[in-house]
């Protein structure tokens, strides 16, 4: 597994033994390769000998990251996933999983969105330069598929959220970002909390712990899997929703103010799950308890940080 040291690769990490103690897990680390060098990321591989991939490494963050250095959120993610992705088949690795995003889908696309709609439209803005790593990857997992029969498929999360998330204000996405921002002014007293945009736009975060436990039951079956799979919770909810409910799990007692002159994003992103619940996929965890559970992951990391 590539991006071990992220989210969802960590979250994958910790649930693998639990599900699946006959089977070893390697997590790659930079210190094994340099994913955007493609000769180190074959020879790792080439030692490792996988049975199957994960792909979860990428160069991710916020809207604010992506709009004040989009650069690397597209070179860096062609060359680490073109690494990736040649060296598996050079390896003739038969089984890989692609973690994408929903940041594939037109920023127009029809509500909730279907897999059907990648390359259906412009994508969004913010996000342009991911996006077009990410359908390019995508795109090579399909034709590697078709052209020598492996089962290369591409999972489409939602947002995610929950512990180990990147909490650093500027850098996080929205549920971290609030976490982090609202803590800080519970902390020292400060009567608002701003947030970009008029908080109306709405979005689908899934609890990570949820994707990584269904993730690490699949492999090894992604044979029966279309070539694109939208995994969410199946609800959206505001902005002001996310940091309401934030607010209420850290008890902070000040109000938001709006800026309705910053970027928000597309006005909607709602994934339709319906392929993926008629392979299992189910996920359980409320809203209020992952926020809770994440600020708890929070405040340990603080005191991590701290010593």
């Amino acid at each position: 597994m590539t991006g071990g040291a992220g989210m969802l690769g960590s979250s994958i990490a910790e649930q693998w033994q639990g599900i699946r103690p006959n089977d070893k897990l390697i997590v790659a680390t930079r210190r094994d390769a340099d994913l955007r060098d493609r000769e180190q990321t074959h020879r790792f591989l080439e030692r490792s000998r996988p049975d199957a991939i994960i792909h979860a490494a990428a160069k991710v963050g916020g809207i604010q990251a992506k709009l004040s250095e989009p650069t690397p959120y597209l070179l860096d993610n062609l060359l680490l996933d073109s690494s990736v992705l040649s060296a598996a088949i050079e390896l003739r690795v038969p089984e890989l999983l692609y973690v994408s995003s929903a940041a594939i889908y037109p920023a127009s696309a029809r509500q909730p969105i279907g897999e059907d709609q990648v390359l259906d439209g412009q994508l969004e803005s913010a996000n342009e330069g991911y996006a077009l790593a990410k359908i390019a990857a995508g795109k090579v997992c399909e034709y590697a598929s078709e052209q020598f029969g492996f089962s290369y498929k591409v999972v489409a999360p939602s947002n995610l959220y929950g512990p180990n998330d990147d909490y650093s204000i500027g850098r996080g996405h929205l549920i971290a970002a609030a976490i982090a921002k609202i803590h800080a002014a519970h902390v020292s007293g400060a009567l608002t909390v701003p947030i970009w945009g008029d908080g109306t736009a709405r979005r689908e975060f899934t609890y990570v712990m949820d994707l990584a436990q269904w993730v690490v039951s699949q492999i090894g079956t992604l044979d029966s899997w279309p070539a694109v799979l939208n995994l969410g919770c199946g609800q959206d909810h505001t902005v002001a929703e996310y940091y309401e409910t934030a607010k209420s799990v850290i008890g902070y007692t000040g109000e938001f103010t709006f800026d309705p002159t910053k970027p928000s994003g597309v006005p909607q992103r709602l994934l339709d799950s319906t392929r993926a619940r008629g392979l299992g996929w189910n996920p359980e965890t409320p809203l209020a308890s992952g926020i809770a559970t994440s600020y708890e992951a929070f405040l340990a990391s603080q005191q991590t940080e701290r010593r």
